[in-house]
């Protein structure tokens, strides 16, 4: 075949051009997909998405990925616990999580996540959630924010993004705007704090002021046709409006669960994960349950010094906790509805600091997906004797997004627009092949 001239080559070019500005680059994304297989979505099966948060750093090596036994005292490189063996054979996992391991098969260890941000805890939970480095110009969404835009919510009456801890702009909208931001509760039992009426407050004198705030709030809103965020904060007030309402609310009432199923959650954090599943079954697409509220072991995740010698505390929280969210969704048939993501901000590396705890580790360190129509049953990465170093399958944080959305059938390659600036969902985000079946 004869190779085209110059100007062959560039009306080729130039009509290239004209395709892609007329068809988006979403629709480029589809017509590729369709004729590259491998770039095809998965089959995905989740509708709902509830992320543990991890915060301070959960040191993979004392959790999910344990290597050989160090000791503090010797300042010996190495897992502070003991490992145990799994259900699903060759994996192991820390002694304080025995009763996961008898459910690791509904699970995938992600052991090769990574990123660069090493010292501030603030800006790696920034990069955790939105995936990407910050910029000058670019205020970007939170994963959960973009769950929202992109899917809303499943059922009427309800949000599509609650955060279960304290308000963070990590968790916030960006350039999507209020309509995407999160509702954030700190105690279970109540519910939001927004969302409660004022004692004597009765529906009908709610019901009262609502019909003398509408009309003045419409003509503000007339004046200023022009400006998005007058539009924005008026759609986020009647959705309040509506959200106060007895049916969201009646979702925070933990009581309605028998006391068998409560207790089998455990500690506070265990009751957050039990209300995250009455509200992803309510219709809430993205739920965020933080396990540090109050740091209970006087550090948190972040196991410098004193902290570490606490840590099994933690760990077995999160073990009992976990496991009771997995098993009660099995039984209320969600866990394949239902993806669950266990992260923090970083790992912590296997050497010792002066008080006996660790320091920051972002190089390799382990996320937990579970549920949500996934291969599960599987470790995916692998790293060195003292995790330290990723030797098998690397996970980026775009990596990680990507598969989140891929789960829940968002395509992680379309894009978003800052104004008129289009901005890909993910950074170049590709899903983690081998976590779908």
């Amino acid at each position: 075949m004869p190779r085209p001239d110059r100007r062959q080559f560039l009306q080729h070019l130039g009509a290239a051009s004209v395709a892609s500005a007329t068809l988006g680059s979403s629709a480029v994304v589809q017509r590729l997909a369709a004729a590259e297989p491998e770039l095809a979505l998965p089959n995905a099966k989740a509708d709902s998405c509830i992320f543990i948060w991890l915060g301070g750093g959960a040191c993979h090596v004392d959790t999910f990925d344990p290597k050989r036994k160090g000791d503090a005292k010797a300042k010996k490189p190495g897992g502070y616990y003991d490992a145990i063996d799994t259900v699903v054979e060759g994996v192991q996992v820390c002694e304080h999580l025995g009763r996961l391991a008898k459910l690791l098969d509904r699970c995938i260890l992600l052991r090769g996540v990574n990123h660069d941000v090493i010292d501030e805890h603030a800006a790696a939970v920034n990069r955790l959630h939105t995936g990407r480095p910050p910029t000058g110009t670019t205020v970007y969404p939170s994963i959960g924010s973009i769950v929202s835009h992109q899917l809303g919510a499943r059922g009427e009456g309800v949000p599509p993004y609650v955060v279960m801890g304290y308000p963070s702009a990590s968790r916030g909208p960006g350039f999507l705007g209020a309509k995407h931001g999160y509702v954030y509760l700190t105690d279970t039992e109540s519910g939001p704090v927004a969302f409660r009426r004022a004692p004597g407050i009765t529906a009908a004198r709610q019901a009262r002021r609502e019909a003398l705030l509408a009309p003045l709030r419409q003509r503000y809103v007339d004046r200023n046709q022009g400006d998005q965020r007058v539009a924005e904060y008026a759609a986020t007030s009647d959705a309040a409006l509506r959200l106060a309402g007895p049916q969201f609310m009646q979702v925070f009432d933990l009581k309605t669960e028998s006391d068998q199923l409560r207790e089998s959650y455990g500690s506070e954090f265990g009751q957050r994960c039990l209300l995250a599943r009455r509200l992803t079954e309510s219709g809430v697409r993205f739920v965020e349950v933080a396990f540090n509220l109050n740091f209970i072991n006087g550090t948190g995740w972040d196991t410098h010094n004193q902290g570490q010698l606490n840590q099994h505390v933690l760990i077995d929280q999160l073990d009992q906790a976990l496991t009771a969210l997995i098993v009660d969704l099995e039984q209320r048939q969600r866990l394949d509805r239902t993806l669950i993501v266990v992260a923090t901000e970083f790992g912590r590396p296997p050497e010792f600091d002066g008080g006996g705890g660790r320091g920051h580790y972002s190089q390799a360190f382990s996320c937990v997906l579970a549920g949500g129509g996934l291969k599960t049953g599987q470790a995916i990465g692998v790293t060195d004797d003292l995790g330290k170093k990723i030797l098998q399958d690397p996970v980026s944080l775009p990596d990680l997004h990507a598969t989140i959305h891929a789960a829940l059938g968002i395509n992680p390659a379309e894009e978003l627009y800052d104004g008129e600036r289009p901005v890909p969902l993910t950074d170049r985000g590709q899903w983690v092949r081998k976590a779908f079946a």
